[in-house]
């Protein structure tokens, strides 16, 4: 056995044996040379040795068997560089604002080529400010003086930051949310400065409540709206008008964060989500609101309200840290435009939204038709607005169920076809919900299907 053991090779000359047979950078590059002109020698040299770097790190942990030459990996890497990291998907989820999928799908629009006008008032020839982009559209829209900011989180630092940093907030203990990714109000609130003052319970505050806290330090009432939960039961919370007659009677301005940026009634479709007109129309001096939610456009925060308000805001050293890039404006000023003018089928979370039952069946009848040799039948189910937005409140419509072989195995391939489809899983079966597919995305969705489930 003693002898055994020892002609027996230990796992570190085996290592060694591994490493030692990895070729020089030299040589990898010679094998790489159909490559030239293709890719900067520069970057294929240091492409070169990171690939042999991380191999010689595999083979130290005994997790490579050289199986796969050194030339195709760094090859393979290089070729994904020139692949862009962002692509188009195909959501066949039925999640309207999908937050993984970048939330409300964008409103068709061309980006401006080359200079543009971002901050250059063309009519006085001088300097001007980028804001004016969306601020008059803002103002049609909600009735109030706007402007808008990086995203609804920037808004509420923006806002809490400028009218009460170093003093106190009076906010319900039932509004002290917690959003996607971790994004705390109470948090966001300690970062920028001011003090939380909480006040009633989880389930109920009174109007009582929030005038008791009022004091010499008090500079702001914030009322946030639940938007991603519900709570039902014994609960109670003052009507906004109420909240507004005593920030009026004290003196001090009333906040209200929306979070979905509702502007358009959706009650016809089965969505009852509070109106940013009616919180300003209720006395709030200020709201916020998301840009990519049911406004339908693209990542932003947008405040409206007062315009003495709205001027501080403005003036805040952290706006221009906050601010938008001229893509967002050109993006958001679009959707803006198509608002305030409603043009609702230029908005596609609206459409997808305002989708009727009947119009959802007799698509999915047709699509579930053209599935040649699959197990796929239409079924009665259900969307979800998603985004944070509108719980306990789902869409009824049709879906496509299908039979696979493995299910798993399909859902995958869907993920790496091109372009990818990200669909569900529902009883073991392949379920696709129209809802969200353009319907200049249904043959690629055959094709994509067809090849998930061969």
């Amino acid at each position: 056995m003693g002898v055994a053991a020892q002609e027996q090779p230990s796992e570190a000359r085996l290592h060694d044996a591994k490493l030692r047979e990895l070729p020089a950078v030299d040589q990898v590059l010679a094998a790489l040379g159909h490559l030239e002109g293709r890719f900067p020698r520069r970057l294929m040299v240091e492409e070169v040795r990171r690939v042999l770097e991380k191999t010689r790190e595999e083979i130290r942990a005994g997790r490579i068997s050289n199986s796969v030459p050194i030339s195709e990996r760094v090859e393979r890497n290089l070729a994904r560089l020139e692949e862009p990291s962002l692509r188009r998907v195909i959501n066949a989820t039925g999640v309207v604002l999908h937050t993984n999928l970048g939330r409300a799908p964008l409103a068709a629009f061309e980006p401006l080529f080359g200079y543009s006008n971002l901050e250059y008032d063309l009519a006085s020839g001088r300097r001007g400010k980028r804001d004016v982009h969306a601020s008059e559209l803002i103002e049609r829209l909600t009735g109030a003086s706007g402007i808008a900011v990086n995203n609804n989180a920037a808004a509420i630092y923006l806002a809490l930051n400028e009218l009460a940093a170093g003093f106190e907030v009076v906010v319900s203990r039932g509004e002290l949310i917690e959003i996607g990714d971790g994004f705390r109000i109470p948090e966001i609130m300690q970062r920028s400065g001011a003090v939380l003052r909480e006040v009633g319970t989880t389930n109920r505050t009174h109007i009582d409540d929030y005038r008791e806290a009022i004091n010499e330090r008090t500079r702001l009432l914030l009322r946030v709206h639940p938007s991603n939960f519900r709570i039902e039961g014994f609960t109670a919370r003052p009507e906004l008008g109420e909240l507004a007659a005593l920030a009026k009677e004290r003196g001090v301005p009333l906040y209200e964060d929306l979070g979905s940026g509702c502007v358009t009634d959706l009650r016809a479709f089965g969505v009852d989500e509070p109106l940013v007109v009616d919180s300003i129309r209720a006395g709030a001096n200020l709201v916020s609101f998301s840009g990519d939610k049911l406004l339908g456009g693209p990542q932003a925060g947008i405040l409206a309200g007062d315009a003495g308000l709205i001027a501080r805001l403005r003036r805040n050293p952290m706006f221009r840290a906050l601010r938008l890039d001229k893509l967002i404006y050109q993006a958001l000023e679009t959707t803006l435009r198509n608002l305030v003018l409603e043009r609702w089928d230029r908005i596609p979370a609206l459409g997808m939204i305002s989708q009727s039952r009947e119009e959802l069946r007799a698509r999915s009848e047709h699509f579930c038709a053209r599935l040649d040799g699959l197990r796929a039948s239409v079924i009665e189910g259900s969307s979800v607005i998603g985004g944070g937005s509108t719980p306990g409140q789902p869409l009824r419509g049709s879906l496509i169920a299908i039979e696979c072989a493995n299910v798993v195995e399909a859902e995958r391939r869907c993920r790496s076809y091109d372009p990818p489809v990200v669909a569900r899983i529902e009883d073991g079966r392949l379920v696709l919900d129209l809802r969200t597919v353009f319907a200049k995305d249904e043959d690629d969705l055959v094709d994509a299907i067809g090849a998930a489930c061969a």
